[in-house]
């Protein structure tokens, strides 16, 4: 397996391993698995992918999530990130699915707003626009060092209040639905996540976030503005340009990531699998005493 790093510090691109090795060789999973605890994101390149062979290599890494109400895909494992209405023709412009791309394209943590949150997000490309629909990823993890230490005191035990709510209101007041309010209430979690195989933390936060204990309302939304807002600076993200083939693994602990707009006179068609963390990802030490 040859790692190729595409960032500073992290994300890489792997060659001489696809989707269906680590799915059936151990050998595979565990040279996958020890890149992907090292470099956060992973990059496949040319891969022949289906929803099995994406589901089949997602499994090796824990369960996966099932798609929440409200989100096409819901009740399957494959949460369809599309702009294409039920007659396959694309959807106009005030169609909830563009707000939720637009909701997307924050800066975000998957599930992090979810009572059991994801270790990991796999996302392939199954139809591409001709510009535009980049993700572009951070590491938190780097993010957290970067920190002085006086400020990782403050914060290493801080415990941070997550909303789904908080992210899609932002959008639009309609986009979240009834079903979706009632399904996922707020969800409490430390700041920093901290990864047991190496021992090194990452800022847990995002768009879905919104209050931390012990402090007022303005006074969290600004620390939480200011860390995004330092860990997203252009010059330490990763710009992941989509080609017919790609898949694209990232690391939940560890990341935020955001979609990129697109021509939404053209259809873009993804689909992403997620794979829920367990206690052995560190999740236990994770939730507030």
């Amino acid at each position: 397996m040859e790692v190729m790093p595409l960032a500073r510090g992290f994300a890489a691109e792997l060659g001489g391993v696809g989707l269906i090795d680590v799915a059936s060789s151990e050998a595979a999973y565990r040279a996958v698995r020890a890149a992907f605890e090292t470099h956060s994101v992973l990059v496949f390149r040319g891969q022949r992918v289906s929803d099995d062979i994406q589901a089949a290599y997602s499994r090796a890494f824990g369960p996966l999530e099932l798609v929440k109400v409200g989100s096409v895909g819901h009740g399957t494992f494959y949460s369809r990130l599309n702009n294409l209405a039920e007659d396959g023709g694309v959807v106009p412009e005030n169609d909830r699915q563009i707000w939720r791309a637009r909701a997307n394209q924050l800066w975000h943590t998957d599930s992090s707003f979810k009572e059991t949150p994801a270790l990991a997000s796999v996302l392939s490309a199954r139809t591409l626009p001709s510009a535009g629909g980049e993700t572009e990823f951070t590491s938190t993890r780097l993010a957290w060092e970067r920190l002085p230490d006086a400020r990782k005191a403050l914060l290493e035990n801080a415990v941070v209040t997550h909303s789904y709510a908080n992210s899609r209101d932002r959008i639009h007041p309609e986009l979240m639905t009834a079903a979706e309010r009632a399904a996922l209430p707020p969800v409490r979690w430390r700041m920093t996540w901290r990864n047991p195989v190496h021992g090194r933390r990452a800022l847990y936060i995002a768009s879905h976030a919104y209050a931390i204990d012990g402090m007022g309302d303005n006074e969290a939304k600004a620390v939480l503005a200011e860390l995004i807002a330092e860990a997203t600076r252009p010059e330490v993200t990763y710009l992941h340009r989509w080609h017919p083939g790609d898949v694209v693994m990232w690391d939940n602990r560890a990341t935020m990531h955001r979609g990129r707009p697109w021509p939404l006179d053209e259809p873009r068609v993804m689909v992403r699998t997620t794979i829920q963390a367990r206690d052995e990802d560190g999740l236990a030490a994770l939730r507030p005493a």
